[in-house]
């Protein structure tokens, strides 16, 4: 069921941080990385880092708020038009 839930927050909320989804679920930003990496796998979501588009490469930003992910695979469930 959480993974669903996951599914749900990405496809409504846009673009989040790793660290908004596991304050969001109230979870160990690992646990949650592991829930998004499951729809990576299939395809209905992406991960990248702000880093890649800031340009500098410091490595000063906490990964947990940097590390951001995006759902790629339409609606969450049971909205109509969109793919489940």
């Amino acid at each position: 069921m959480i993974l669903a839930e996951v599914r749900s927050y990405l496809a409504h909320q846009g673009p989040v941080s790793l660290d908004d989804v596991a304050n969001h679920f109230d979870m160990d930003p690992s646990a949650a990385r592991g829930m998004l990496e499951h729809w990576i796998r299939k395809g209905k979501a992406r991960r990248y880092a702000l880093t890649d588009a800031c340009g500098v490469g410091c490595s000063r930003c906490d990964a947990s708020r940097t590390e951001i992910y995006e759902w790629t695979g339409g609606g969450a469930a049971g909205e109509p038009g969109r793919v489940r």
